[in-house]
């Protein structure tokens, strides 16, 4: 007995093996990157002639059209601009000063209905697919183009995608030319704006062509989700398969869990299937997994599906799904627990546009993101307001960020329910995702009877795509139930932090969490209200009216176990909506980090509190020529127990350091050294600021020095100004240029300055940036030539630097 359950192990054993070594040899199945080679044209909103007579010409009257129109593939597009994609158009064009409506909340730029000649972009990419694989199924997929996408193949017309943010899938199979070229072509319609913040436009995500048998498993065709229960989880895997083929067809599913490396620990049995023509069913299989890991904020554990098709004895179609098994509790009264740990949500809003790319980010650059909203002790991002990058999910998952994933709008229109649907089946299997929304400050309707209707319909959708989470709402409401306020699970508060306890003592059970908290407005490096160049102080000082101070909310949220957390508006500053200024002002203040991620003050504040780092920092920096015997407003933020203060060795004085707050001294300043000494536990810790001499050398610090060789890895390289001894100057605004060689080039600049009117992409190579207080950015993407990459930075004057990176396979 003994030998043949051994024997039927190792059979299983084979079996499952055998699965996993075929995953990626599938016979005919691919994913294809369509990102590289396309060109690129301009078109026009108000001319016609300028629009390749768009308007002019019938382009849909019959299916294929071979008119001399711009959707044939004979038209002639040699001399249009190439460029490769993710691709934003609108990072390109210069600042524009304008009365326009909503112009200043989209940065300055031109682009919406008043500016026709640069809110219609016309895209073409030629491309050839074997004769061989003529038998097998076809589908573009696009994963974000702002927007209104119109998509024609080889004449067809074959979709339009309304929303700027959820991407979406064509199959294309009846279209494709297998004698010659395939030529996609898309026009990119942005003269309406989907949001009130600096969206960009064109496709700024990636696309793909993906190749299956006619047997196949959709995009966002599996959904897996677990129960745990004590150390041992169950894992359903829910697999839907369609037949395309133009008759009914048998076959069968399985699926199997691996665990990080690739070990596999459970499989399903082998279900057979039956499929009417041009059909689908989905299959759900349960596995069990012993001694689970579950995913967590300090080990972001993923664990893999591999779902496999088979036709007879031949795998004809697999996918591989990463997930996490975890488990979420919200509670009115205690609090958020994720496995069973009482947690607070220490979140971050953030839109999706960085210094240089705006919205076309490297894959990359969401990595760099997150890992530094991590290190300043975040553990939670809500993508306001609309449904974020799958690469930024991905980014989440594997460093261990929790997401609030959020719906565009509050509405339940046919076009809109799509957008929840799709939204909702492709990032519900993300380990990241503990949260939905479904939708952000809709006053006229928030409040009433539509409203409620409109939630209860979204929330049905919700549960029955994704039963595992639930759903909030981002309500800029105080103390009022009503609305979508009265049948949503977590009630989401937009500040108004002064009536939640309000609100929790009437509605006790429900849980309350910031949604959008905080909103502290200020400018790196500046220490004084400035209105012509629209800058803010560097201290948690200034807010809007319908905002608050850093430690008013969290004070309150620390302190009150009700308060599941809150998330900060916002992580980066972030193109467009400048408050409280408008021009010469193109950016925002909200950030704990500016626009390339370069730490305010505030961000002290936040990791003070948010994480268990030893922190001493003070501010502001020390050159001050002008202010000889002044009085300058001196801020420590630690969480140390206490902290004395020196100005060059005589003490200004000891403070005790009150939980979630900060230290201010009034220090007549002199030049040299103003030092912060402080205790914690008994520890002592250090910290310093000195009257720097003048700007004397260029210094690089390089996020990574080795990238991959792939036409698509990235590279931060941040610089700052330093004085002979080492000092960053904190004032210097230097001009830097840049000389690149080797197989990379430079995709954008940026220095975090909110009033800058310098182009974050550089014409004719001529790369350049000013320093803003001492610092400023370069991302730089590698080619897919192994060798060694050399980067320079000049400044006149200075003492330029030299930095040598290296491509590998």
């Amino acid at each position: 007995m003994k030998n043949l359950i051994s024997n039927k192990i190792c059979k299983v054993t084979v079996l499952i093996s055998t699965l996993f070594l075929n995953f990626s040899t599938v016979k005919g199945q691919e994913k294809i990157s369509l990102d590289e080679d396309w060109k690129f044209h301009f078109g026009h909103a108000a001319n016609p002639d300028k629009d390749f007579d768009y308007s002019k010409t019938a382009l849909l009257h019959k299916s294929n059209v071979f008119a001399t129109t711009v959707v044939n593939p004979k038209f002639v597009d040699t001399t249009w601009k190439k460029i490769n994609i993710p691709h934003d158009w609108v990072v390109e064009l210069p600042f524009v000063k304008s009365e326009q409506v909503e112009m200043d909340s989209h940065g300055y730029k031109p682009v919406g209905g008043a500016y026709p000649e640069t809110s219609i972009g016309w895209y073409r990419k030629h491309f050839n697919v074997d004769k061989s694989k003529s038998n097998k199924r076809f589908e573009l997929q696009f994963d974000g183009i702002y927007r209104n996408a119109e998509i024609w193949l080889n004449g067809f017309y074959v979709g339009t995608n309304f929303s700027g943010y959820v991407g979406n899938a064509y199959d294309v199979s009846d279209y494709i030319n297998f004698d010659g070229d395939n030529v996609i072509v898309i026009r990119v319609d942005a003269t309406q704006y989907e949001g009130w913040f600096y969206e960009g436009a064109g496709i700024y995500r990636h696309a793909w062509l993906n190749i299956t048998d006619k047997i196949f498993i959709p995009n966002d065709g599996i959904f897996v989700h677990s129960e745990v229960k004590g150390k041992n989880a169950t894992v359903t895997v829910e697999t839907t398969v369609q037949n395309n083929n133009l008759k009914n067809a048998n076959c069968s599913v399985l699926s199997y869990i691996t665990d990080r490396n690739g070990k596999i620990l459970a499989t399903t049995s082998e279900q057979k299937i039956a499929l009417g023509i041009r059909k689908d069913i989905t299959v759900k299989q349960k596995v069990n997994i012993n001694n689970a890991q579950l995913w967590s904020l300090e080990n972001p554990y993923l664990y893999k599906v591999v779902s496999v098709v088979k036709f007879g004895n031949q795998i004809i179609h697999q996918t591989k799904t990463r997930f996490g098994i975890k488990t979420v509790k919200f509670d009115g009264k205690e609090g958020f627990f994720l496995n069973g740990k009482s947690i607070k949500i220490q979140g971050t809003n953030n839109h999706q546009d960085h210094a240089g790319v705006g919205s076309a980010l490297p894959d990359y650059l969401q990595y760099y993101r997150i890992k530094l909203l991590k290190e300043m002790g975040s553990n939670a991002y809500r993508a306001s307001h609309n449904a974020p990058t799958p690469e930024l999910l991905e980014a989440c998952d594997s460093l261990g960020m929790l997401v609030l994933d959020e719906q565009r709008l509050l509405n339940s229109s046919p076009e809109y329910i799509d957008q929840f649907k799709r939204l909702l089946k492709r990032d519900r299997n993300h380990a990241s995702v503990f949260l939905w929304s479904i939708g952000n400050e809709e006053q006229n309707i928030q409040g009433n009877e539509y409203g409620k209707r409109i939630a209860q319909t979204l929330l049905a959708i919700q549960e029955d795509l994704d039963p595992t989470r639930t759903s909030t709402y981002a309500a800029d409401m105080a103390n009022d139930f009503k609305g979508v306020n009265e049948v949503i699970p977590i009630r989401g508060f937009n500040y108004r932090e002064y009536a939640v306890a309000d609100y929790h003592r009437d509605h006790p059970n429900q849980p309350l969490l910031g949604t959008e908290m905080g909103s502290t407005v200020t400018t790196r490096g500046i220490y004084e209200k400035d209105a012509i160049r629209a800058y803010v102080p560097d201290q948690d000082i200034t807010h809007p009216w319908w905002a608050s101070k850093a430690e008013t909310w969290w004070k309150l949220a620390a302190e009150n176990k009700f308060w599941l957390g809150g998330f900060v508006w916002t992580g980066f500053d972030y193109r467009g909506e400048p408050t409280p200024y408008k021009w010469p002002n193109i950016s925002s203040h909200f950030g704990i980090l500016d626009v390339c991620g370069f730490p305010k003050n505030i961000y002290y504040y936040y990791k003070s509190w948010w994480t268990n780092e030893d922190i001493l920092h003070i501010s502001p920096h020390w050159n001050w020529p002008e202010k000889v015997g002044q009085p300058i407003d001196v801020w420590v933020n630690s969480n140390a127990d206490e902290v004395e203060l020196f100005l060059n060795g005589k003490s200004l004085g000891k403070k005790t350091m009150e939980r979630n707050s900060h230290l201010q001294w009034n220090v007549n300043y002199e030049v040299g050294t103003l030092e912060a000494i402080g205790y914690k536990k008994g520890k002592k810790l250090t910290s310093k600021v000195e009257t720097t001499g003048t700007p004397y050398k260029v210094v690089l610090s390089p996020d990574k020095t080795i990238l991959t060789a792939d036409g698509k890895d990235a590279t931060v390289i941040n610089i700052s100004i330093t004085d002979e001894k080492g000092r960053e100057v904190p004032v210097a605004d230097n001009m830097v240029k840049f000389y690149l060689s080797g197989d990379a080039k430079i995709i954008g600049v940026g220095n975090g300055d909110p009033s800058s009117h310098e182009p974050d992409q550089c014409a004719d190579g001529a790369w350049q940036r000013s320093a803003f207080n001492g610092k400023c950015q370069v991302i730089l993407q590698a080619g897919k030539s192994s060798g060694t990459i050399q980067f320079e930075a000049k400044a006149n004057g200075l003492q330029s630097a030299t930095l040598n990176l290296k491509l590998i396979q």
